[in-house]
C-alpha cells in the first residue's frame, strides 16, 4: 500500500475541515456542507479507484 494515499486523504481531510471551520464561522453552512460533501465524494472516489486496482491485480493473479 502506498503511504501517499494516507498523506493525500488525510491533506483532503484537514483542507476540508479548515474550510468547514471558515464557512461555518463566517455563516455559510449550506456552503460548508456542501464543501464537506465534495471532499467525501472526492476521497470515496479516491478509494474506489484503489479498490479496481485490487481486483484487477486479484483477477490478474486467479487468471479469470
Amino acid at each position: 500500500m502506498d503511504i501517499d494515499l494516507i498523506f493525500k486523504i488525510a491533506a483532503i481531510g484537514i483542507i476540508i475541515s479548515i474550510l468547514n471551520q471558515v464557512l461555518s464561522r463566517s455563516g455559510r453552512e449550506e456552503q460548508a456542507t456542501m464543501t464537506t460533501i465534495a471532499g467525501l465524494v472526492v476521497v470515496l472516489m479516491i478509494v474506489a479507484q484503489k479498490i479496481a486496482d485490487l481486483f484487477d491485480l486479484v483477477k490478474r493473479l486467479f487468471n479469470f
